[in-house]
């Protein structure tokens, strides 16, 4: 950033993330060609290593970007109906009438009606959304499972819908990005892994940025540490974690200046159409897994400032890992921030999460970031 000014309040914002709780974060915020790059904290609670900019940071639904852009692909290059049912690509997975119904639009914006297969597979989470219901138990259980893609599309799709094929407001569910997955290894004959790291991750030109086959990061990166709503406390690190519970869903290994190049990019056009981008930012009210409704694209989501326009991009979290990579309508003004906890609220009596000094100091460094 050319103003100081600038630069000092986004290094102020950060620190104070970390202050309110986070104990590592770091950032990147583009205006241009103007870069600030900062970051507050430690990578590891035990050592007191430091946070930096550059380390690979697990980047969850993030990746639902990425998904959605390879599929925009295929929809160009014509192998694939945006508006055609899913029955056509993949009959056996969505078998009958519902495969009839149910559209590749529908996946892509969570209109589907598919519910989220998370909470079958982690058995301690299965009174999800009821929080104080769920225990962290499962979290340790599954660390290094290998999960069937298969099986997991099945147990969404046999579970009770959510919504009728369609029907609004959506109901975000992870089940609706593995079928896209298994859409693309339809078309073109490559795992989605292999097709969006050739014609997504290296048509952006992104250089640590990739889709893991093992639990492990690869290169410079932070534990991270889980605190399920207080139940797991001290915070434990899972930042070891086999990713196939989601795959082309919320796999995504990125760093901060990774994903605003690619935002960035594709904010301009330069990795999908501009018909197909049009596509992406028509928005649809979805219920977020946080249960709060929502405005969603097709793999994008929007994100309003006071009087300054509509911002595009998306958020993520893992187990013990956050993201948010945010791009200005035009692609000029970016931000994307990585936080090594996750579920730092305390569940209060009604078992719903209690405000913290975190999110106020998150969305006043979002505002800097975005805002100036």
């Amino acid at each position: 950033m050319t103003k100081p000014s600038e630069s000092a309040a986004l290094d102020a914002a950060v620190e104070a993330v970390h202050r309110a709780g986070v104990p590592g974060l770091f950032a990147e915020v583009r205006d241009g060609d103007q870069v600030w790059r900062g970051a507050a904290g430690v990578a590891d609670i035990a050592t007191g290593r430091p946070v930096t900019a550059g380390m690979r940071h697990r980047v969850g639904s993030i990746t639902k970007t990425f998904t959605a852009a390879a599929v925009l692909q295929q929809v160009e290059s014509g192998q694939v109906g945006l508006d055609a049912p899913i029955s056509r690509y993949l009959p056996r997975l969505l078998p009958g009438e519902r495969g009839d119904a149910v559209t590749v639009r529908m996946l892509l914006n969570h209109t589907s009606g598919l519910a989220e297969y998370l909470p079958y597979i982690y058995p301690s989470l299965k009174a999800f959304p009821a929080l104080a219901e769920t225990r962290p138990q499962s979290l340790d259980d599954h660390r290094f499972t290998r999960f069937d893609s298969l099986e997991l599309i099945e147990t969404g799709v046999t579970a009770p819908a959510v919504g009728a094929p369609g029907g609004t407001p959506g109901v975000y569910s992870n089940t609706n990005y593995l079928l896209l997955g298994r859409l693309l290894e339809q078309v073109t004959g490559m795992t989605a892994e292999q097709y969006i790291t050739r014609h997504v991750i290296e048509r952006a030109g992104l250089r640590d940025t990739g889709l893991p086959d093992g639990p492990d990061v690869d290169g410079p990166h932070s534990r991270l540490y889980e605190a399920w709503f207080g139940m797991i406390d001290p915070p434990r690190d899972y930042s070891v974690y086999d990713m196939s519970w989601v795959g082309p869903a919320a796999s995504l290994i990125s760093t901060v200046a990774d994903l605003n190049r690619f935002y960035g990019m594709l904010l301009a056009g330069e990795i999908v159409s501009p018909s197909s981008l049009a596509q992406m930012q028509r928005t649809v009210p979805v219920i977020s897994q946080e249960g709060r409704t929502i405005d969603y694209g097709l793999g994008l989501h929007p994100m309003e400032g006071p009087g300054q326009g509509t911002f595009w991009g998306h958020g993520g979290t893992v187990w013990g890992g956050g993201t948010l990579a945010m791009a200005g309508a035009d692609g000029r003004r970016q931000l994307a921030v990585a936080v090594n906890l996750q579920r730092w609220n305390r569940l209060d009596a009604s078992g719903k999460p209690q405000p913290h000094p975190v999110d106020d100091a998150l969305a006043t460094l979002h505002r800097v970031a975005l805002h100036g």
